[in-house]
């Protein structure tokens, strides 16, 4: 595995909140965030495209998923080194490999695909998209949430990860994340 995609080694808890576009993913992480006093490593891929957009108006090609990937992945790292007991991702390289295979006819370049793989984690987040669409410049599958939220769902279930689908409003869902991750600290401190 390239080293740039590599996840170093945390002693904090790690949470990634995971799902499809315009689920409240970044407004859980921040919530997340505040409650515990943690740091959040933001989406990458958000800032990335944007900056994309805004020089080019294009939207996301297959040669920009690696540099993604490693603007993500050394956010995480960093970020890893700052935290105290939990590591609150907003997203990871696995929503970017959901992403690539279901926007390039099923393909994710083999050198995102072996760390989106192998990159651990204790529990993932799934949101829900029971939350209203909100367009921006970036999203554009606003007519195909379900079919999206079930790409999420499989990959987690084909990848036999721990996860957690939240839905409701936006204290439904903190309450229900702060319940399972408190119960998880204390798993760990046991």
């Amino acid at each position: 595995m390239e080293e740039k995609f590599k996840q170093r080694p945390c002693d904090c808890l790690k949470i990634v909140i995971f799902g499809p576009e315009s689920t409240g993913k970044t407004t859980l992480s921040g919530d997340l965030a505040k409650y515990y006093g943690e740091p959040v490593v933001p989406e990458y891929m958000r800032e990335y495209l944007q900056q994309v957009w805004d020089a080019e108006k294009r939207i996301c090609e297959p040669r920009d998923l690696l540099p993604i990937a490693e603007g993500q992945m050394r956010l995480e790292n960093e970020l890893s080194e700052e935290c105290d007991q939990l590591l609150i991702s907003d997203t990871n390289l696995l929503e970017l490999k959901v992403y690539s295979e279901a926007y390039y006819d099923g393909y994710c370049d083999p050198r995102l695909l072996k760390p989106a793989l192998n990159n651990t984690y204790d529990c993932y987040f799934l949101t829900y998209i029971d939350v209203p669409w909100i367009p921006d410049d970036l999203r554009d599958k606003p007519h195909d949430r379900e079919g999206m939220f079930q790409r999420f769902e499989n990959e987690l279930k084909k990848q036999q990860l721990p996860y957690q689908i939240l839905k409701g409003n936006r204290e439904e869902r903190l309450e229900a994340a702060v319940k399972t991750i408190n119960q998880l600290l204390k798993e760990t401190i046991s």
